[in-house]
């Protein structure tokens, strides 16, 4: 069995039907010795793109900075970003006309999804005819996808339906998935952390042979044990600095077996047994174990392009750990009311917390040339739903993460006039990820004053 195992700008370890990717290491001879291109031999990281989206808006008073420029304070939605606060980019006045009505009535909850990424039209229908746009993350998937191992990868938390109609007429295709490859083929997002990490650690997109993964879940092995001889030869052969990159990796990954691992014996005693095999009980474990292999999917160059539905538009979900007893929605319809609007406070900031947790575990890895994975990263986080009160598509809550590999200038507010098309935004990623556009959806230019 050889050492490495590479597909192009990549290096895996292999053994036993199992391969495990790793992050850039500078001194691996693989990657010298198989002629990777010359931004990866000199160390400079590729760029990532991913968008988070978060369900029945926010409430924008306690969202929207007063200041603008760099100079602006965070809100109180917002200050859980303090420790990463100047990776952030504040985009205020950004639209998404296409999930208004447009003559075709109620449903806001669905188009807003449907819309978020794809700046188009959803058809109105439950039936199979359902039609709405390519969204962004594909687009770029089918532009420069073929550089690493899955051209994306698509995560969530809610598993749901394909059919029938889950919002005013509108299919639930629409309402669970905010990434479509084809205007009439959505990319459902996985649920289950141990399918999402058994996909991205497994010698081909068909995943891990039934053989190995029993013989490992049975015996309660990690999938680095499998591995774990390549990694010491591996290990002797790097310099001091890769030596202790490979270290935090494996333990890392590590980690987050381990994690996962709690989930499926905690999963057995949960009285719901239609809870999906692997899946954590508490919705803040099952948040954070998603975002993890979103960072290990990135560390490790598995793919480049993703996306994360903390909750699907229109999710009625109760916050008991917070003391939201009431389900989101059902509170989103705030009628003004100071105790469900302070309810619906406590549910933004529960959601800012824990995507603020993910910046800062990206911004405290670093790259092979010192940077952090955030430096390289464009992250969207928001809704296509201003506030849940008044399905209002305008002034979206919108935060752009991350320097875009040096080519974004965050840490600022920036105020567009109103109704500027978010599309604008997407066309102003896709330059950057080298998946460049005439047009998308219904933008009608490049976004100014990102950099």
């Amino acid at each position: 069995m050889s050492l490495f195992q590479n597909q192009p700008r990549r290096t895996f370890l292999r053994g036993l039907g199992t391969a495990v990717a790793l992050p850039f290491l500078a001194s691996a001879p693989a990657v010298r010795a198989l002629g990777a291109s010359a931004a990866t031999a000199a160390g400079k990281p590729p760029l990532r793109m991913a968008f988070v989206y978060i369900p029945n808006g926010a409430l924008m008073k306690h969202w929207t900075p007063e200041q603008t420029g760099p100079a602006f304070e965070l809100p109180r939605i917002l200050q859980p970003l303090a420790p990463v606060r100047d990776q952030i980019s504040v985009l205020s006045g950004l639209a998404h006309d296409k999930a208004r009505p447009n003559g075709d009535g109620a449903g806001d909850h669905a188009r807003a999804s449907a819309t978020f990424l794809t700046a188009c039209q959803a058809r109105k229908t439950q039936g199979a005819d359902i039609r709405v746009g390519v969204s962004v993350d594909q687009w770029a998937a089918q532009k420069v996808g073929n550089h690493t191992r899955f051209p994306s990868l698509e995560l969530g938390t809610d598993r749901g339906q394909l059919s029938g109609q889950c919002d005013s007429g509108y299919s639930c295709a629409y309402s669970f998935n905010v990434s479509w490859r084809s205007a009439s083929t959505p990319m459902p997002p996985e649920v289950d952390p141990k399918l999402a990490f058994d996909r991205l650690f497994t010698q081909g997109d068909t995943g891990e042979s039934a053989e190995v993964r029993a013989r490992r879940q049975a015996r309660r092995s990690s999938v680095l044990d499998f591995v774990m001889e390549d990694a010491k030869r591996l290990h002797g052969q790097l310099g001091r600095n890769d030596q202790h990159k490979l270290d935090e990796y494996m333990s890392a990954v590590r980690d987050v077996e381990r994690r996962i691992a709690m989930a499926d014996k905690v999963g057995v005693e949960l009285p719901d047994h239609t809870r999906p095999q692997g899946v954590p009980a508490k919705f803040e474990d099952h948040v954070k174990l998603m975002f993890d292999i979103m960072t290990l999917a990135f560390r490790t160059d598995s793919t480049r392009i993703g996306t994360f539905i903390m909750a699907h538009d229109g999710s009625n979900r109760p916050y008991p750990l917070i003391g939201v007893k009431e389900g989101h929605h059902d509170l989103s319809h705030h009628e003004s009311k100071e105790d469900k609007k302070e309810k619906i406070a406590k549910i933004n900031v529960f959601h800012m917390q824990l995507f603020a947790a993910w910046l800062k575990q990206l911004q405290d890895t670093r790259e092979s040339d010192g940077s952090s994975l955030l430096d390289n990263s464009m992250i969207v986080y928001g809704s296509a739903i201003e506030d849940g009160m008044s399905h209002a598509h305008h002034d979206l809550p919108v935060l752009l993460a991350g320097r875009g590999g040096g080519t974004i200038k965050p840490g600022r507010h920036v105020r567009y006039a109103k109704n500027t098309p978010m599309g604008n935004l997407f066309l102003s990623m896709l330059d950057r990820m080298g998946a460049p556009a005439e047009r998308f959806g219904d933008s009608t230019g490049r976004l100014d004053q990102l950099s």
